[in-house]
């Protein structure tokens, strides 16, 4: 039964998780409108990879019999001042996150809650992944940031498009929506 504390947080967490597929989809919209569509479907499956990591947050809560609160997010960052500043927007997001799941991890841990604190090894494997995707495209952004279609190039070549589902991931609800 996993800790009380640990409950709530999850729950705070899972908020976050929502808010930044909501994120990534301002971001893939931008664009779009540009007719940037490498950049959109990069940002597009980060939104639904977003989704899906808070599906697996609900259904480790539903597993474990523990109340699910499904919250309101607020409005993303639809407006940029470049086709950089999305990027950085992005990477930002992706630290916080990171250092969300850590403080997660952490609260297992001191509640002593062992299976709370191995279900989020998973997503502390995701974050330095997730990380480094983000810093690298924000590089070649910044680097390539007066010939956008240059940055597609390199997305093209560089991002694969499918590398299937990870078997060590946990389940969502819902299934593979």
């Amino acid at each position: 039964m996993p800790a009380t504390r640990f409950v709530e947080r999850l729950n705070e967490q899972i908020a976050y998780e929502f808010a930044a597929s909501q994120q990534y989809i301002a971001v893939a919209v931008y664009y779009d409108a540009l007719t940037l569509p490498r950049l959109a479907e990069f940002f597009y499956a980060q939104a639904l990879e977003e989704r899906n990591h808070a599906m697996m947050m609900v259904q480790y809560l539903l597993d474990a019999d523990e109340e699910v609160t499904v919250p309101g997010v607020r409005a993303p960052e639809t407006v940029f001042a470049d086709v950089v500043a999305p990027v950085a927007l992005s990477l930002e997001q992706e630290k916080r996150v990171s250092e969300q799941i850590g403080a997660l991890v952490g609260v297992a841990r001191e509640e002593g809650d062992f299976q709370s604190e191995q279900f989020m090894q998973w997503f502390l494997k995701e974050q330095i992944e997730e990380v480094a995707s983000m810093s690298d495209l924000l590089t070649i952004a910044e680097r390539l940031s007066d010939r956008p279609m240059d940055i597609e190039d390199w997305l093209a070549r560089e991002q694969p498009r499918d590398e299937g589902s990870d078997p060590t991931a946990p389940n969502a609800a819902g299934g593979a929506l």
